[in-house]
């Protein structure tokens, strides 16, 4: 049976009761000893905003999401709940301000010749944020735990698919899983094919190390409270108020403990942009993600209000299952209705950009040319500079299905949540359906329960999106494949799933990179999902915060950051 954080994460979010973790010790994956009343580290100081010189704690305070669904690395799918993970957490390796792959547990490793051993030496010395030893094996424990069907891990082969023995791993037998601890500093992995960029997957999140003995002692709700969670990053989490804040103090037993500047993230979990937006202005919040899509006209030009481009795909999933979304004529017709220049351009006010393809801007190939200038002959996929003659196609296309004008065709129910442009793109859709004659009911559910209803199919037609984990057109692509656990849309496609296995097992880069070209046709050709725009991310930061930086994936490093006055 697949485990869900959400159902517990749902009930702690009852109690208004501050979650304070006590005695010694912790933060995100829960103590080694499996004593989690003493698993969290105390901080002492105010926790006021301020600096050193004036006797205060430094202490940033931002809003980068609501409540997570969950901060298990294991099982976080989401941009927001990563962002969390990586204060507190430390990968193998890790990303640094300019995107490139850089020492992080492990001081240093070694590739084999044929590309299918890679060796990882740990540091001396490491330690949880308990105090106590961290060590290859929990690497090993980890990564087996990641590849446990039992555990439901929705990144489970997308980070680990290539790694030798992974489908014994995925059929119930994690062990068979190919990584070893030969000794206490040395993780090796063996890989059935080579992967060029398995050290960025190294340095993803859903592989950092989680503590055997606080998961064996807690369960599934180890990682929903301070004195269980028990981590190896720079932060570790002393409070969290849920649906209030969440509050990452500074590790003393971070093996790089004195390159961190502030002693706390006190991060404001808001779903309302209009209350973090209040929240900048009264100074309570340093940044925040949420910005109120009404306030943007009067921001631009403002110093503090920022847009950087992303590596993501916006994007629309009709839920394959259903007899409804099973023709795929249906599905382009329900594309070709949108007009996507106008959404990016106009109710997104220029803060994104349409999309023609679904693997979108800034992806590279394998000669370092852009994946997406290659596709489809070099022509976009989607003419958005032709909506009427789309719009007619669309007509068209639902005719042939059996719908003329819409006739026959049953209501939808489009789910998202209420956040940045996603309710006015509902209220678009209403529209640009009913064009089609096609009614549409929209559900608005709150973001903690938005991606496991989604993942598990039970939904209609609902808002998605995709931000890349690491340059390689692959990490989107393999979202389609019909076992990916963050395949939300039910596509299933023998032919496509062939391909992807293809791309994975071939050692030629071009000749991986023609694999990858042509599912991306078929999925496009399928309309197994709607791309709508890329992604940018719009947000307001002071600049008293210095030191950080916002990566094309969607993350800010504030864990490396400073305040100054």
């Amino acid at each position: 049976m697949k485990r869900r954080l959400s159902v517990l994460l749902a009930l702690i979010m009852m109690t208004t009761l501050v979650l304070g973790a006590c005695g010694k010790a912790n933060n995100n994956s829960g103590s080694s000893n499996g004593n989690t009343n003493t698993a969290t580290p105390t901080n002492s100081g105010s926790t006021d905003t301020g600096n050193s010189s004036t006797g205060k704690e430094k202490q940033l305070v931002a809003e980068i999401g609501p409540n997570p669904e969950t901060i298990d690395p294991a099982l976080n799918s989401a941009v927001d709940g990563g962002n969390m993970i990586l204060f507190a957490f430390d990968c193998l390796l890790n990303v640094d301000k300019d995107n490139k792959i850089v020492p992080g547990a492990a001081e240093s490793y070694e590739v084999s010749k044929d590309g299918l051993t890679w060796t990882f030496h740990l540091r001396k010395d490491l330690k949880w944020s308990d105090g106590s030893a961290l060590t290859a094996k929990d690497f090993v424990y980890s990564w087996k735990r990641v590849a446990d069907p039992a555990t439901a891990a929705p990144y489970a082969e997308t980070v680990l698919g290539m790694v030798k023995g992974f489908a014994e791993a995925a059929g119930g037998n994690p062990d068979a899983l190919g990584v070893a601890a030969p000794d206490d500093s040395t993780f090796v992995v063996t890989l059935a094919n080579p992967c060029v960029y398995f050290d960025k997957l190294a340095a993803f999140a859903t592989l950092a190390p989680v503590n055997q003995a606080t998961i064996e002692k807690n369960g599934d709700a180890w990682a929903t409270a301070p004195e269980s969670y028990v981590c190896n990053g720079p932060f570790y989490i002393k409070e969290w108020v849920p649906s209030s804040y969440i509050l990452f103090a500074k590790n003393p037993n971070y093996r790089d403990k004195d390159s961190i500047k502030l002693d706390s993230i006190k991060l404001l979990l808001m779903e309302d942009a209009n209350a973090s937006y209040g929240a900048y202005q009264s100074g309570e919040a340093m940044m925040i993600k949420d910005v109120p899509t009404a306030e943007i006209p009067s921001l631009s030009g403002n110093a503090e209000f920022h847009v950087d481009p992303d590596l993501g795909t916006y994007y629309l999933d009709l839920n394959t299952t259903l007899p409804q979304f099973s023709d795929a004529k249906v599905r382009e017709a329900l594309s070709l209705a949108i007009d996507r220049k106008y959404v990016a351009e106009t109710l997104m006010q220029g803060t994104y950009t349409a999309a023609t393809n679904f693997v979108g801007t800034g992806v590279v190939d394998w000669d370092g040319s852009a994946f997406m200038a290659n596709a489809n002959s070099g022509k976009p996929y989607i003419n958005v500079d032709d909506f009427a003659g789309n719009l007619a196609k669309a007509k068209q296309l639902l005719a042939d299905a059996g719908y003329p004008d819409g006739k026959g065709f049953p209501t939808i129910e489009y789910s998202t949540n209420d956040s940045g442009y996603h309710k006015v793109l509902a209220q678009y859709l209403q529209q640009a359906w009913k064009e089609l004659g096609i009614t549409v009911n929209v559900n608005i559910v709150e973001w903690a329960s938005f991606t496991p209803m989604r993942r598990a199919g039970d939904y209609q037609s609902s808002r998605d999106g995709w931000l890349f984990d690491y340059n390689d057109p692959s990490n989107m692509l393999e979202l389609m494949v019909s076992t990916n656990g963050n395949n939300n849309a039910k596509y299933n496609n023998p032919e496509y799933d062939k391909l992807m296995a293809k791309a994975a097992a071939e050692k030629d880069a071009k000749t991986r990179s023609g694999y990858l070209h042509q599912a991306e046709d078929l999925v496009m050709k399928d309309t197994a999902v709607i791309p709508i725009a890329y992604y940018n991310d719009f947000y307001l930061q002071s600049p008293k915060i210095t030191g950080s930086w916002h990566s094309p994936y969607g993350y800010w490093y504030f864990q490396y950051a400073d305040i100054t006055e």
